[in-house]
């Protein structure tokens, strides 16, 4: 076993375990900021995850025990989507395993349980939720699998690793098709994140709620590992975005003074990338859900112009 990547496998998943809810509270801040509203702690989703760790846990009467294994196999699924998302190196334990394939599989895994466990207790907005997030999942995972193809196109090869080592470590190549596929993931990702124009974090008002209306009875340590789990969501899909379209920083090497220069770069575009993100939040309005089948479906036909412009001007590159 190459103990290099033994060791820079252990540091990306600490990197995503702690820095996961710090970007969601830095997205916070920043559409605060934007919208001329006093901003909350950088570290306020780690006092509240803290609060909901040291609160009982409260079932309804008729919970089975997919309700109660729902959140640990729902964290479990994102903890190792960000692991397997080479952020800090390309030499990593997971990086024959880390397929692209694999990687939507574990998003789906966790959004079947998700869904599962909102109408497992038999309320009328858990069912609704439910209904609602895989209606989102059945239009965007699509969509984001064609956004992998295209760059597999250009790697020849699903695997994370390698599309990152031909994108960041190879000659420098324009390719007008991850233009299209950057713009398609970018929608893609504010679908799966429950992000405005799909869905609003924020709200309280349950007809509109996706995510949260599916999360409305967990209670304790088990929405805290929810609400993690949708942190670390965020996060692996902001590594995938960064690894696919902006690569530079990532090293092939695993050494200590490789990882660290790649946090300090990951960090420096996770800022970045937080900040445009609370803007385009803060510039949209909330989309009715009946218009998100053609918002996931221009998404996807982007993807498709991606790998067609692909085929027809980049392929003798």
């Amino acid at each position: 076993m190459n103990f290099y990547a033994f060791f820079a496998q252990l540091v990306a998943l600490a990197v995503a375990l702690v820095m996961a809810p710090i970007l969601n509270g830095w997205v916070n801040q920043c559409r605060a900021w934007l919208q001329n509203r006093s901003a909350p702690p950088l570290l306020q989703t780690y006092y509240t995850l803290s609060k909901l760790f040291h609160k009982d846990v409260l079932l309804a009467h008729n919970a089975s025990s997919l309700f109660r294994s729902a959140p640990y196999i729902i964290f479990s699924c994102m903890a190792l989507a960000s692991a397997i998302v080479p952020s800090l190196s390309t030499n990593l334990i997971y990086s024959p395993a880390a397929d692209a394939i694999a990687l939507v599989g574990l998003f789906a895994l966790a959004r079947v349980f998700i869904a599962l466990a909102g109408m497992d207790v038999g309320t009328s907005f858990g069912s609704l939720g439910s209904r609602r997030e895989m209606l989102i999942g059945f239009l965007a995972e699509p969509a984001l699998l064609m956004v992998f193809f295209t760059a597999s196109l250009i790697s020849r090869s699903t695997s994370l690793s390698t599309i990152v080592e031909t994108l960041a470590h190879r000659e420098f190549v324009i390719y007008p098709s991850l233009a299209f596929a950057g713009v398609a993931f970018s929608m893609v990702s504010l679908a799966e994140n429950a992000r405005v124009p799909i869905d609003n974090p924020t709200t309280h008002l349950e007809l509109t709620m996706v995510h949260e209306a599916m999360i409305l009875e967990y209670s304790g340590r088990h929405l805290a590992l929810i609400e993690w789990a949708a942190c670390l969501k965020l996060f692996a899909y902001s590594c995938i975005g960064l690894a696919l379209f902006f690569p530079f920083g990532i090293p092939e090497a695993a050494d200590p003074v490789s990882l660290a220069i790649a946090g300090a770069i990951l960090m420096l575009k996770l800022a970045v990338g937080g900040f445009l993100l609370a803007l385009v939040e803060t510039i949209s309005a909330k989309m009715r859900i009946f218009r998100a089948p053609e918002f996931l479906g221009t998404a996807f036909l982007l993807a498709v112009l991606a790998m067609l412009v692909h085929l027809l001007l980049e392929a003798g590159q």
